[in-house]
């Protein structure tokens, strides 16, 4: 059983798998959101300290035009990430458990600003902590945000969702004989090329020596516990 977990969850797990006029939102579907907040809950109640960074590609997919200044549209998707982490702390917070959003950037009238030692805080008190806003920095995603957050928070391990079922040789929705690779380092991973996340985010749990990353496929969340509760789903990449 792991002690710490670092859980990336994409911005599409909140949102409608499809818009209608009943919705209220292009960006959420209350009952996602709260479906993704009690596979949170559930994964705190197995013992687990949990941390999660935040996604934000339900709200911002990056740059609309190629004039666009980068930085600003780095900046834009940071924002997108912050208020999902508010969404899903409310649904947290109306399940009976506290949640503390934390931001990489100073924004104190929404949440508290990002330290290792406080968020270590807020979790060895019970709390679900919410990990948003990236890194602070432009030209990072939120994959090689979860890996640097894991690494400054000293987790166990990166779990990493997707709509794959792990990593691929290939792109299994543009290679039909791509095959799934179960286990694989690091190193391994890097080079080959091997794009499920960032290599930044590779190279830096190689570098800061965290055990692994569990990649699944997150279409259905209780797999979030399968992998917790250690089933052999999808890939694990490792030193």
């Amino acid at each position: 059983m792991y002690k710490r977990i670092i859980l990336k969850l994409s911005g599409e797990t909140l949102a409608p798998e499809k818009v209608s006029e009943s919705n209220a939102s292009q960006s959420f579907d209350a009952a996602r959101v709260d479906r993704a907040a009690k596979a949170i809950v559930a994964l705190h109640d197995l013992g687990v300290q949990v941390g999660v960074v935040m996604g934000g590609g339900n709200i911002w997919r990056g740059r609309f035009t190629a004039e666009m200044n980068p930085v600003l549209a780095d900046q834009m998707g940071m924002l997108a990430t912050i208020i999902n982490a508010l969404a899903v702390q409310d649904a947290i917070i109306r399940l009976g458990h506290g949640a503390t959003v934390f931001t990489a950037q100073e924004m104190t009238r929404f949440a508290d600003l990002y330290r290792a030692d406080r968020a270590i805080a807020a979790m060895e008190r019970g709390d679900i902590v919410l990990l948003s806003g990236g890194t602070g920095n432009p030209f990072f995603t939120t994959d090689t945000g979860a890996a640097l957050r894991a690494a400054e928070l000293k987790a166990d391990a990166v779990f990493k969702g997707t709509t794959v079922d792990g990593v691929y040789t290939a792109d299994p929705r543009k290679d039909p004989e791509a095959k799934l690779i179960r286990d694989i380092t690091y190193r391994e991973t890097i080079e080959k090329g091997l794009k499920v996340m960032d290599t930044s985010a590779f190279q830096l749990c190689l570098d800061q020596k965290i055990p692994c990353i569990r990649i699944f496929n997150m279409d259905d969340l209780d797999n979030i516990l399968r992998v917790a509760k250690g089933e052999p789903i999808g890939t694990v990449v490792h030193l």
